[in-house]
């Protein structure tokens, strides 16, 4: 049987950098929510052990395909080599949340084949253990493995559950692929913001300090965020290069909507303090 998984956007409605780790990790103040938009996965399981991702991402080998890394980890976490009763999976792939945009499609997928195949192999494991084999394959999966709007702390693995006005958001998506690496390589990067509560980062403008940077290289970004500008409070996500405007209702989002010139590439979503994944796995275990 065949089941369909959600893999949700996710946006970083701030982000500070107070500093940096000897191995190199930024150590990060940031604020996850869900949007109730991204990629979807269809999964079969199947016996034999094999996992196949049956529609390739161009330009990104098995290898280093998260949905494959994810699968594998779990399979090997739960099952002997060589057991005969190890299960395998068809996987499917329904990609529209851009590479290297900032709204964590990649880190999204691996989580949703953590939460999935843990449900359709009935591995039993935790949400807890699932969260720690997601860090393995990148600081961004454990927030989407636990499926709640969180501010994040540390690498971005220290994750507080928050409650948040669920807005709606017009996402620009400009056309280019930033490499987290990048932004977080170059010298200019603000890398001392000061260390607050929570509470203080709340009572403030929010702000990314990756959106100077990424403005700098890749002047298309500075370009649609003027532009959404125009409508309402608006700012880079992650280390971009997706920029969103925030709004009261969906109405308000849908009228800027319909004026977003022909050169740029954007569509309308609702921030989620829930994710959708976890919605779906609730319905799944009814």
């Amino acid at each position: 049987m065949t089941h369909q998984w959600p893999a949700p956007a996710k946006i970083n409605l701030f982000l500070y950098i107070t500093g940096k780790r000897s191995d190199g990790y930024h150590l990060l103040q940031t604020l996850f929510q869900f949007l109730d938009y991204g990629d979807t996965l269809y999964i079969t399981k199947t016996v034999g052990g094999r996992v196949r991702l049956l529609n390739p991402v161009a330009g990104v080998t098995e290898k280093n395909n998260l949905i494959v890394q994810a699968a594998l980890m779990l399979q090997r976490y739960c099952w002997k080599t060589n057991d005969p009763t190890t299960p395998g999976a068809d996987i499917w792939l329904e990609k529209v949340l851009p590479m290297g945009g900032g709204l964590g499609g990649g880190s999204s997928d691996a989580a949703t084949v953590l939460v999935a195949l843990n449900a359709q192999w009935g591995c039993g494991l935790t949400i807890t253990t699932l969260t720690r084999l997601g860090l393995i394959i990148g600081a961004d999966v454990p927030v989407f493995v636990r499926g709640t709007a969180a501010f994040a702390e540390g690498i971005g693995e220290q994750l507080t559950p928050v409650v948040l006005v669920e807005k709606w958001y017009l996402i620009a998506v400009p056309p280019v692929n930033i490499a987290t690496s990048s932004i977080f390589s170059d010298p200019n990067l603000q890398r001392n913001a000061q260390y607050c509560s929570l509470d203080q980062l709340m009572s403030v403008t929010f702000q990314n300090v990756c959106e100077q940077v990424a403005k700098k290289h890749f002047p298309s970004v500075e370009q649609h965020l003027l532009w959404l500008l125009k409508y309402a409070p608006s700012r880079m996500t992650g280390t971009g290069a997706c920029v969103f405007a925030e709004f009261d209702t969906e109405d308000a989002a849908r009228q800027v909507f319909l004026q977003t010139p022909v050169w740029m590439r954007s569509f309308v979503a609702k921030g989620m303090n829930v994710s959708p994944l976890h919605r779906a796995l609730s319905l799944m275990q009814k």
